[in-house]
């Protein structure tokens, strides 16, 4: 509990300034939603690269180079140092400009004024808010994994996830954005420098960064020579790239190119985000972006570079393999159903169990099978029980008796905690056993990282430690206050309640919308744990969508002839593919083949559209992430839909590009 007590301090220091240090008693909407647009330079950069660093950078980030290796730095953080920054600099600068010289708060409202309209902007807000809810409920499960991983299971996910919500959520209701921007300077302050420290103490904890890399390098080989052993239809095979599966990590030889340019689309979902939108009309002053756009880049870094690097670290290590493996899904639910249906009479268990002496006596048939055999009946012939479960069915085809010991002794339920599985399926000599378990570790790499403290780190400083990543996980407050901030802008003024209820109700409806969502999003993240992660999450349903709204974005501050319709059909593109997506996931067949299969899911001719894979839907047979239809879709419409209907009126057009309404003029 050592740990997690040093994280549950955190949380009440945390909880302190987010309430108590930087609240102004008497503060009007300005003060609650924007800090009264008065942030510095040193808030604003620490605040905004803070609240776009959530759980899916730190958890997700190494999750993901655990399984796939250290080519995820390139894919997710060297394009975002490029491109986040790009964005902000083009985007971000006039957006800040725009609202602080038209009095607009969110996205929304300069999209109404921009392209005058109405309840097309209802309908965009309503998007958002889908979209932006699974990235709040990253940050809860972020907050379960973390405070079950440093506490070894003693505080369970739902009340882990819990704690983190409610705190959350009482600053955020109290502070608004002020207390949320200081919260997000320090604990930005705590994940950039514990970070580096948490590199340090894990590499020395797995024999020295030197020892540690160089089994890196060698698992790598491992890894190349079974890749090229494993059949044709075992492997991904994109049309312009050598062959990806599970058993061949991503390097920078094997990531496809156009799979790699599928990722570059991914961060234009930053300044798209309503908390980052938001972030930008904080600054105090425009020369507060100059050293947010050069420093950002190195900021990432600082983050996930160690990340990456202890995960891909991981996937080397045999006994991180095994305890991320016996944490996963399908091992609890073995232990729990005690192996699971056993298509084998009791009598035949226990035939086999005779003819084999190394077996645990703890396989005996169960009550309700006969007790003794009839001396004149002839010995049942011995069979090999079928389980429903891949993993117990690796064990009883294997040659090794220990191996099926150990699954006669989970059906029999003599063996039911995972530390004594682990135990003894470290005795068992198969070759087949090693890759099994990197397939059950896979689906819980989420949780590596905090493993890797568990083991390797000093107690206090795992909780120390543990408590940088909770910081990290914690980045959800600035979306519940987006989201807030939007019901309260874009729908409760708009729609006439600030002008019948006063200034007042308003900031009090975006603190009961702060609630609502914060519960909301607790209840999904529990329903969603045991079939779901992180970095899955976030980068089919959230990033994808927010990176496809790019182009409408883009067209009302750079575009004068874009129009309303244009914007109202790329919303609605992006619409139906998030939810067509989502079910075209959820409900189409698993390929069938060993680790690593893909196979088409629907063609036209001999085309292939859609991929299935086994965490995913990919695009194509270069395995593009779905958001590369999404945006070409998105930008398409918005370009033929604008040039074929009405722009808006000339004096709004002169508002936003006239030369007498210089962005820079607002600067004063």
């Amino acid at each position: 509990m050592i740990p997690a007590l040093v994280v549950f301090v955190y949380l009440a220091v945390v909880l302190y300034v987010g309430i108590f240090a930087f609240r102004k008693e008497g503060a009007g909407k300005e003060d609650f939603f924007l800090a009264n647009r008065s942030l510095g330079t040193f808030v604003f950069l620490l605040s905004l690269f803070g609240s776009n660093m959530t759980s899916f950078a730190i958890l997700g980030s190494s999750g993901l180079s655990f399984r796939q290796g250290i080519g995820v730095y390139g894919l997710m953080a060297s394009i975002s140092g490029l491109v986040i920054p790009t964005s902000i600099f083009l985007i971000g600068t006039r957006l800040w400009a725009i609202g602080k010289r038209l009095g607009h708060i969110t996205q929304v409202q300069i999209l109404r004024d921009r392209f005058e309209m109405g309840h097309i902007g209802t309908l965009i807000f309503i998007l958002q808010a889908v979209m932006l809810v699974p990235y709040i409920i990253i940050g809860v499960m972020g907050g379960g994994e973390t405070l079950e991983g440093v506490s070894n299971g003693f505080v369970p996910y739902w009340l882990g996830g819990g704690i983190v919500a409610l705190v959350v959520m009482s600053y955020v209701f109290f502070g608004g954005m002020r207390g949320t921007a200081w919260v997000n300077t320090l604990q930005t302050i705590m994940f950039l420098v514990f970070g580096s420290i948490a590199f340090i103490v894990v590499a020395r904890g797995m024999g020295g960064l030197e020892a540690t890399v160089s089994r890196l390098v060698d698992s790598h080989d491992a890894a190349s020579k079974v890749a090229a052993t494993l059949p044709a239809d075992a492997v991904a095979t994109p049309l312009n790239s050598p062959r990806l599966s599970d058993g061949a990590l991503l390097t920078r030889d094997r990531i496809p190119f156009w799979y790699f340019v599928s990722y570059a689309l991914i961060p234009l979902s930053s300044i798209m985000f309503p908390h980052i939108a938001i972030f930008c009309l904080t600054a105090k002053k425009l020369a507060s972006f100059k050293k947010t756009i050069i420093l950002y880049p190195l900021c990432i870094m600082v983050v996930w570079l160690p990340a990456v690097f202890l995960g891909a670290i991981a996937g080397g290590q045999p006994k991180i393999v095994m305890d991320v493996a016996m944490r996963s899904d399908e091992i609890t639910q073995v232990l729990a159903d005690r192996g699971g249906p056993v298509k084998m009479p009791a009598v035949q268990k226990r035939a086999l169990s005779q003819n084999e002496p190394q077996l645990s006596s703890a396989t005996a048939p169960a009550a309700t099978a006969p007790t003794t055999v009839p001396a004149t009946a002839p010995a049942p012939t011995p069979a090999v029980p079928q389980f429903e479960s891949r993993f117990m069915q690796t064990l009883m085809q294997s040659k090794d008796p220990a191996a099926k010991a150990v699954a006669l002794d989970i059906a029999a339920g003599s063996l039911t905690k995972p530390e004594e599985l682990a135990q003894r399926l470290e005795k068992v000599k198969d070759a087949k056993l090693k890759p099994e378990l990197r397939r059950l570790a896979n689906t819980n790499a989420d949780g590596v990282m905090l493993d890797m403290l568990s083991l390797f780190a000093p107690t206090l400083l795992a909780g120390v430690l543990g408590a940088a990543i909770m910081a990290c996980v914690m980045a959800s407050d600035s979306q519940i206050l987006a989201l807030s901030t939007m019901w309260a802008e874009d729908i409760f003024a708009y729609y006439g309640g600030k002008q019948r209820f006063g200034e007042a109700a308003q900031v009090w409806s975006a603190r009961a919308f702060v609630v609502f969502a914060t519960i909301v999003s607790y209840a999904v993240a529990i329903t969603v744990h045991t079939y779901a992660n992180i970095f899955e999450i976030a980068i089919q349903f959230a990033f994808s969508g927010y990176a496809s709204l790019a182009p409408i974005m883009i067209g009302a501050l750079f575009w004068k002839r874009g129009t309303k319709w244009g914007v109202l059909a790329s919303t609605l593109w992006v619409a139906a593919c998030l939810v067509g997506f989502a079910m075209l996931q959820a409900y189409s067949p698993l390929p069938k083949g060993p680790p690593g299969s893909i196979e088409p899911l629907w063609k036209i001719g001999d085309t292939v559209i859609f991929m299935r894979e086994a965490t995913r839907v990919s695009f194509t047979e270069a395995r593009l992430l779905l958001v590369v239809p999404m945006f070409a879709g998105s930008a398409l419409l918005m370009w033929l839909v604008s040039l074929a209907t009405t722009p808006p009126s000339a004096p709004t057009i002169a508002r936003y590009f006239s030369d007498k309404h210089s962005d820079t003029a607002a600067s004063a």
